[in-house]
């Protein structure tokens, strides 16, 4: 008989009752004691379980000291015990550790093998979707491209676009600069009259109401708030958002957002009124109709979304061959501009949804801004240090503002004599004279910004900074 431990003959042998395995018994009891289990089949295991075996009795001297040869050998034997022990365990553990290596190995291969896998049918479906083309009024010509008809809009917004379009258009050439207004030498005198506290680290969008007092501030990292210009504090405090918000407006006292779910959201008295979703990617930017009755939402889905606010509710949905990142309607509201990540600008019929013409820019658009003289729009292309001027009559560009930096954000006033960019670089206004048809620069200010927006009567502008702060320029 040989001990299943050390593989020496037992000298008090004992035997398991479940499966007659024999040990050493001073060996299988310390075993016992630490792991209560056998050590070889890994079953539960205790001192009854155990059963002496009658052998021949070995008479064992008497305890030897360690100043002695037996004594020594004595203690020899019992760290040979401790360590047949521990090299056993050893074994049982390098043994179930291969096992589970083995089995992570296995596991990992096939994540990579499946992450492999989505990361070529992400790339083939992206390839597919770069070569669809969506034509208006034409026929597909292979098969790689789809043939969708524009949308018109349903006829009580086509009545109200008529009748938007024929209400402004007479009035906005004889319409006089109202009273107030900012001139040349006003804004020479701008300089930085306050600065509120630091809002968060993702504020980017700035619109303003028609008071002229409360900024809707708005950010990437979700933030949403109202701040009173006149206070210099926070009003109403919507976020955080549950996704990054990319644009934000006034309609009338209700703030109107963006996100990049692919949602519009319409917020009033601190709580979220409804949630509309049409759009399959992120939604990049929003547009208000001049009625005030329509909004428009565009998306990197390539499509732009038209929504009647009298029931809230999505109405038409026009793709175009490109995703989608800034939005404008015209003055006069019958037509709509779309600035593409492609570097195009795309000028829609806002009641059929036809596309009208494409102007090609240097870049991914930014920022685009209609004036109110109703033919000029002006863009900012990501990267650029300039601002486009595109006369819509010419269908081309008609002047590049040099601003010295890269520009973010590009606004015109009501009264399409002033042109505000702003940018890493400083604000910059360009004045244009209709007497003279000549342009000068008023104001050229260090004052950085992602954004910004004309105050009341333009006798001030509302940036939001880099640093996270709202910043008002204004004459003192």
């Amino acid at each position: 008989m040989l001990c299943a431990i050390s593989g020496e003959a037992p000298q008090e042998p004992v035997a398991s009752r479940k499966n007659g395995n024999v040990f050493e018994k001073r060996l299988i009891e310390a075993y016992i004691a630490e792991n209560h289990k056998d050590p070889v089949t890994g079953d539960e295991l205790s001192v009854d379980d155990l059963v002496e075996l009658k052998s021949a009795r070995i008479v064992r001297p008497r305890p030897p000291t360690l100043t002695s040869i037996p004594s020594l050998l004595s203690v020899f034997q019992n760290e040979w015990d401790a360590l047949a022990l521990e090299t056993y365990t050893l074994r049982q553990q390098l043994a179930q550790t291969r096992q589970e290596l083995s089995s992570a190995l296995y596991q990992h291969d096939a994540a990579v093998r499946v992450i492999a896998r989505m990361k070529r049918e992400r790339d083939e479906a992206r390839d597919a979707l770069s070569k669809v083309t969506i034509n208006v009024g034409g026929n597909t010509t292979n098969g790689d491209s789809m043939h969708l008809d524009p949308q018109e809009l349903p006829e009580k917004l086509a009545a109200q676009v008529d009748a938007t379009q024929e209400k402004l258009s007479k009035t906005r050439r004889k319409r006089s600069t109202p009273a107030g207004w900012a001139t040349v030498e006003s804004i020479e005198a701008y300089k930085l009259s306050h600065a509120s506290k630091i809002l968060g680290p993702g504020p980017s969008i700035v619109a303003i109401d028609a008071s002229g007092d409360s900024a809707l501030i708005c950010g990437h990292d979700g933030s949403v708030v109202v701040y009173s210009l006149a206070a210099n504090s926070i009003t109403q405090n919507y976020g955080p958002q549950d996704a990054a918000v990319t644009d934000g407006l006034w309609w009338g006292t209700k703030a109107i957002i963006a996100n990049s779910k692919g949602q519009v959201k319409i917020l009033e008295n601190g709580g979220e009124l409804i949630t509309l979703s049409s759009h399959a990617g992120a939604t990049t930017a929003l547009a208000l109709h001049p009625s005030g009755e329509i909004l428009a939402s565009v998306g990197v889905d390539k499509s732009y979304v038209i929504y009647d606010l009298s029931s809230l509710k999505a109405v038409a949905q026009i793709y175009s061959d490109t995703a989608l990142a800034a939005a404008a309607f015209h003055p006069d509201g019958h037509i709509f501009a779309a600035g593409s990540t492609k570097g195009e600008i795309k000028i829609f019929d806002v009641k059929s949804g036809a596309n009208a013409a494409n102007f090609a820019s240097a870049g991914p658009i930014k920022s685009l801004s209609f004036s109110e003289n109703g033919t000029w729009l002006a863009t900012a292309s990501e990267g650029s240090t300039s601002v486009s001027i595109w006369d819509l009559r010419k269908a081309s560009e008609i002047k590049s503002i040099e601003i010295g930096s890269a520009v973010e954000n590009v606004r015109w006033d009501y009264t399409g004599q002033f042109l505000a960019a702003t940018g890493n670089g400083g604000t910059v206004v360009q004045a244009y004279s209709k007497s003279t048809k000549q342009w000068s620069e008023p104001l050229r200010n260090a004052e950085a910004g992602f954004a910004l927006q004309w105050g009341h009567l333009a006798q001030s502008l509302v940036l939001v900074a880099v640093d996270g702060t709202v910043k008002v320029l204004k004459s003192t």
